[in-house]
């Protein structure tokens, strides 16, 4: 007999949190899992994928517009709401059966039900009201998203975990935030047919990205009629006739909207889960403090994925998850190099960045060449867009080394990932130049920018 029931038992079936359970169980070890809302986690359930079918589905608002400059007749087109939610959730559905089949295939035990950490090595499942017991515990819970409570009526919009469900389309939608969730949302609406209004606290939208980013998305934002509210905050929510709602902003001014989305942030989901309780210690915004191994500050207690606020991002979750599968169950210690991860906002035109944004470079190497180039993508001389594309190059001028690629225009996310990984491997800017181009296509101005950029003083 052991000395446990599960050798990992793992809080959170998420992407990291799945994964994690599945490598394991390959190594031998016995596993089980729990997830108190639906296995998949947010990026399948309620984030990145629902988000894609809805970024397509409004990407058509623009197509059908731009396909008249190509010849093509798009009179009379409508778009159906309810159609593409039950679409969507089929989708999701279908998904949901693969993590829980790939799971129960990997010899994964789930439950369904919450789980909280009652001691080091006991984990109570709250809907069983019963408590099982692991030589490792695995918190994989995420995060979830945050409101500002202090806004009176606050309660008054919904966030992520609700756009997926609206019973209908609202008409004029006001989004609070100025990160990628907030833009992309501004972009699906507005593309489906929507007033939208973004207010934002800071001074410029995406801040953490690439100067030059934040501007280019900030005009095209303007361009597809977002109307664009910086440096505010809201005072207070009130109910209207109906479904209306009145915003007071922080300049004195207000809105009137049926639909209120926040997208301020996301908090890592640790709120009673008893892991003080059992010795783990937390940051100020409730994070698992972890070491490079996921491990906490109890031996045997680890975590992965959003709840440790490293980098929230899918594919971050999921190499964390696989390295500590490596390092507790197959003897192979193994951290994650958070070096060059590639980053994508879905905004229309969508932005693809990897590596160092031109401040960050500045800051971190004695010397930086910057690249740049802003044009009228080709397809859009024809379909009447006014959409422009940005690319450029952030160099280390000490070895010639590309350190950061930013683009904002058609597929750049699927044009960076693959310019990670040149860039991770070290590649060179006379690399860039030695390879010949493409034609006709966007992405060959990345390797035909020779001339540095000189900013206007």
């Amino acid at each position: 007999m052991t000395k446990y029931d599960y050798d990992l038992f793992t809080i959170g079936a998420g992407s990291g949190g799945v994964r994690a359970a599945r490598v394991a169980a390959g190594y031998g070890a016995r596993v089980g899992i729990a997830e108190e809302f639906r296995v998949g986690g947010t990026c399948v359930i309620r984030g990145c994928v629902p988000k894609k079918l809805f970024v397509y589905a409004s990407e058509f608002g623009h197509g059908f517009r731009e396909a008249r400059g190509f010849g093509w007749s798009a009179d009379n087109v409508r778009f159906d709401w309810s159609k593409l939610i039950e679409n969507k959730d089929d989708e999701i559905d279908r998904l949901n059966g693969v993590y829980i089949r790939n799971l129960k295939n990997s010899g994964v035990d789930i439950v369904d039900s919450r789980a909280t950490v009652k001691d080091q090595h006991t984990v109570h499942l709250v809907k069983e009201n019963r408590d099982i017991t692991a030589d490792k515990i695995l918190i994989a819970t995420g995060g979830a998203p945050f409101i500002d409570q202090n806004v009176p009526g606050h309660d008054l919009g919904i966030t992520s975990n609700d756009v997926f469900h609206l019973e209908k389309m609202p008409h004029h939608v006001v989004v609070v935030g100025g990160g990628y969730i907030a833009i992309e949302f501004a972009c699906i609406f507005r593309g489906l047919g929507c007033e939208v209004c973004l207010v934002y606290r800071g001074e410029d939208i995406l801040r953490y990205f690439d100067r030059d980013i934040s501007v280019q998305v900030h005009e095209e934002l303007k361009r597809q009629g977002v109307r664009v509210i910086t440096q505010t905050t809201l005072e207070k929510i009130e109910p209207l006739n109906g479904e209306e709602k009145r915003i007071h902003l922080s300049n004195g001014n207000h809105i009137d909207a049926d639909l209120i989305f926040w997208a301020v942030g996301r908090n890592p989901a640790t709120k009673d889960l008893g892991l003080e309780k059992a010795g783990v210690e937390l940051t100020k915004n409730g994070a698992v403090m972890v070491d490079e191994y996921s491990k906490s500050s109890v031996d045997n207690i680890y975590a992965v994925g959003d709840v440790t606020d490293r980098v929230a991002l899918t594919p971050v979750a999921i190499r964390e998850g696989s390295a500590f599968a490596e390092t507790c169950f197959n003897d192979n210690p193994t951290d994650v190099d958070y070096r060059f991860i590639p980053k994508a906002v879905f905004s229309q035109p969508p932005v693809g960045t990897v590596g160092y944004a031109e401040h960050e470079a500045r800051k971190k190497f004695k010397a930086v060449d910057i690249y740049k180039s802003d044009f009228r993508p080709m397809k859009n001389t024809l379909s009447g867009s006014e959409a422009r594309t940005l690319m450029k190059i952030v160099v280390n001028a000490e070895n010639d080394q590309v350190v950061g690629c930013h683009i904002v225009g058609h597929d750049a996310a699927e044009m960076i990932q693959c310019i990670a990984i040149a860039i991770k491997a070290g590649v060179t800017k006379k690399q860039f130049d030695d390879t010949v181009a493409l034609h006709p296509t966007a992405a060959e101005e990345l390797v035909t920018m020779r001339e540095k950029y000189k900013p206007n003083v």
